[in-house]
């Protein structure tokens, strides 16, 4: 994870948070092919790290990512182009929480990298769009199926069969972003979303976003056992009685992820 395409990978292990930058300012943070693998990998890398509690996805510059490189897409083959949803998920896959912050353009690919994080906090004036019909395309990425999950069948075809920009507000109303801020204070916002999730019990956020993500489209019965399950394992772990002992002696938890 040394020599990357348009990224920037960073660790801070004091606080626990790993931010990764896209960082093409010049063009928007246009994602190319190869930095599309290197997101996969990073997330990758950062999962397996037990010295990151939050991960952090932002732009450099005027955006967080105006969408990929078309040159790239056009030169791919049909077989890599088939996969490309793979690498956006890589996020979704990981078990660390992350956030998206928004700001400028988040269209495309950017939308779609956005879609596949837990949180996403948007700065006032930021538009969200998935242009891709306009390109005699549609949304590969994942596009189509988190949207219609996240919004409905109907807002979700309303969105990318008409190209439509939604700005920070309407994605706000919509449930598409976690909160909106004041462009000056997206980074504080950030900043207290990390603080907030870095405190708490690794596991159980693991565990709440694997079970969250996974039985979210299946049948009730079949996501009550899930969570079953997993409320039956962490009922194991030193964290969970360290949350209750903290309780009851009145004072703040300290979480060690095992």
């Amino acid at each position: 994870m040394t020599e990357l395409d348009g990224l920037r990978l960073d660790r801070d292990h004091e606080r626990g948070l790993a931010t990764i930058t896209l960082d093409v300012p010049d063009k928007l943070n246009r994602i190319s092919m190869l930095a599309r693998d290197q997101l996969a990998a990073a997330f990758e890398v950062l999962g397996r790290d037990d010295g990151i509690r939050v991960i952090v996805m932002r732009g450099e510059g005027r955006a967080f990512t105006a969408g990929g490189d078309i040159q790239g897409f056009l030169d791919a083959s049909p077989e890599v182009v088939s996969r490309l949803a793979w690498n956006v998920a890589a996020a979704e896959r990981c078990a660390k929480p992350v956030i998206a912050a928004l700001h400028g353009y988040a269209f495309g690919v950017g939308f779609e990298l956005a879609l596949a994080c837990d949180f996403r906090i948007a700065a006032e004036g930021t538009q969200l769009a998935l242009p891709e019909v306009g390109l005699g395309m549609i949304p590969g990425s994942g596009g189509t199926q988190r949207l219609a999950r996240l919004i409905g069948l109907g807002r979700a075809k309303d969105v990318i069969m008409r190209r439509r920009r939604l700005d920070a507000e309407e994605a706000l109303a919509l449930g598409l972003v976690t909160e909106v801020v004041p462009a000056d204070e997206l980074d504080a916002a950030v900043t207290r979303l990390v603080e907030e999730l870095s405190v708490l019990s690794p596991l159980a956020l693991a565990m709440a976003k694997r079970v969250l993500n996974h039985a979210y489209d299946g049948p009730l019965a079949l996501g009550l056992e899930v969570e079953g399950l997993a409320y039956g394992l962490l009922r194991s772990t030193h964290d969970f009685r360290e949350g209750v002992e903290a309780f009851g002696e009145k004072r703040q938890p300290r979480f060690e992820g095992r």
